[in-house]
């Protein structure tokens, strides 16, 4: 996985995050609160700026577009992002409205009170006009844009409406942190991220289990012209809707020491990873992971490439949880080797109905293994094995054969399919090297079209001699 060419605009409420760690050893005499004694402090960016924090971290670049104050805290922010290779700032001074800045007072480990300084006025015309004068300037730059709305007024209705035509128009995706109710203020966005409670707020609707979820954002998509709805739900994971399919993904159980700034690592993340090419589905899923690294730490916390594929490591047993033994989902197939990519796997691909397994499968896996760093094997369900062998096959269910097929050493992943072939699984898949028996010819097998056409390699295997399920089964009956 690599962002290092990947470029996000992000516009929004840029604020500065003051840390005052300390201890608590009494009661103060003026009043019954408790007294802190500050042994450190720390400063970094927050709101619209730990997105860009989180999207440097992961390797990528941001622009950072906001308002800053002529103030002690602007100066702080500048002299903050200046120690980030990966953030450019593009901010906007103005002499109307402080920087914001919240200070966050912390005793051990736990968070005591925070002190809030800033402004809820609405953009002045000059400031407006100088928002969008540097957001056009910095979109050809952009691979994706991010809107991230703290309801401080950087993203007033008129700007908003600006990022998204501009971007659209360029073809450049733009996904959206709200925090208004009214998700038509975000109408033609790619993609919008709430929390449970934003979300709730939003449909005006129950929105407790993952149907009335999808029922509530299909709505609301039709409603804001958008193309997809990412819902994070904290302990129960997310659940992305897109106009014709929806997908939950579960979050790991793990200890959470701080929840500040988990939304702010998911469209960091989620931005990145789709306008590095992966689908929607695939870059939830690696957003997940993210949000599983950086709620574990405390404080406004990033996560680096290396901890999230380990997070994704982890998270590949629950994602597995509750599904056919030893059969992985397509989607979750795509994201495997999409990580198998990033690390400079090749992938191979073979299928067949696998029923009855014999010497001449196990022939044929050990020679497809052999041609790739890793082997994705795809199964024909029952039904697909009945149309092409017969009312009395298969001897071994989808579930039988799954399971066996995942035992075998030189397997690392296993796929079905219902198609009478796997033209459109192959498509989804894109393998490197696709591997059939020596009964075809290249021209002759398919999906070998696709495979040639992105410079993979189709390769022939030969056969076992008198080995097949249909001569085992002879036998037996005879």
């Amino acid at each position: 996985m690599n962002f290092s060419a990947l470029t996000v605009l992000c516009m929004g409420d840029v604020m500065l995050d003051r840390f005052l760690h300390g201890d608590i050893e009494r009661i103060s005499p003026e009043a019954p609160v408790p007294v802190i004694r500050v042994t450190e402090t720390r400063e970094m960016l927050g709101g619209a700026g730990n997105v860009a924090n989180n999207i440097a971290a992961l390797g990528g670049t941001a622009i950072l577009l906001g308002l800053m104050g002529d103030d002690d805290p602007g100066r702080r922010l500048r002299h903050t992002m200046a120690r980030s290779a990966g953030i450019r700032p593009a901010l906007v001074e103005t002499r109307r409205r402080p920087t914001i800045c919240k200070t966050r007072f912390i005793a051990g480990r736990q968070q005591v009170v925070r002190a809030d300084d800033e402004s809820l006025d609405g953009l002045e015309d000059d400031e407006q006009a100088r928002l969008l004068e540097a957001f056009n300037g910095n979109l050809p730059a952009a691979q994706a844009v991010i809107l991230s709305d703290y309801g401080k007024g950087v993203l007033s209705p008129a700007v908003v409406a600006h990022a998204i035509k501009a971007a659209r128009l360029r073809g450049i995706p733009v996904f959206v942190d709200p925090k208004s109710d009214d998700f038509g203020r975000y109408r033609g966005a790619t993609c919008i991220t709430p929390n449970a409670r934003e979300f709730a707020a939003a449909a005006r609707a129950p929105v407790a289990t993952v149907a009335q979820i999808e029922t509530a954002a299909r709505r609301l998509i039709e409603q804001a012209d958008l193309t997809a709805i990412l819902v994070t739900r904290s302990e129960k994971g997310m659940t992305l809707v897109e106009r014709a399919a929806t997908h939950a993904v579960p979050s790991r159980a793990r200890e959470v020491f701080d929840v500040s700034g988990a939304g702010d690592t998911v469209i960091a993340t989620l931005a990145l990873a789709h306008a590095g090419g992966r689908s929607l589905v695939q870059a939830m899923h690696i957003a997940n992971a993210a949000a599983g690294v950086v709620v574990s730490k405390l404080g406004t916390a990033t996560a680096t490439i290396a901890e999230v594929m380990h997070e994704l490591s982890a998270q590949d047993e629950i994602i597995g949880a509750g599904r056919v033994p030893g059969l992985t989902a397509v989607t979750d197939a795509q994201d495997l080797i999409a990580r198998w990519r990033d690390q400079g796997y090749s992938v191979g691909f073979t299928n067949g109905c696998f029923d009855i397994l014999h010497p001449g499968h196990v022939s044929l896996l050990a020679f497809s293994r052999a041609q790739c760093d890793r082997l994705i094997v795809a199964l024909n369900t029952d039904e697909s094995v009945q149309r092409l062998k017969g009312p009395a096959r298969p001897v071994n269910s989808l579930a039988q054969r799954a399971q066996v097929m995942a035992s075998i050493r030189y397997v690392d992943a296993v796929v079905a399919f219902g198609e009478d072939t796997p033209f459109e699984l192959i498509t989804a898949l894109q393998p490197d090297v696709l591997v059939k028996g020596a009964d075809y010819t290249v021209d002759k097998v398919v999906g070998a079209d696709v495979v040639l056409a992105r410079g993979g390699r189709v390769v022939l295997a030969d056969l076992v001699a008198g080995q097949s399920t249909t001569n085992i089964i002879a036998k037996m009956r005879a």
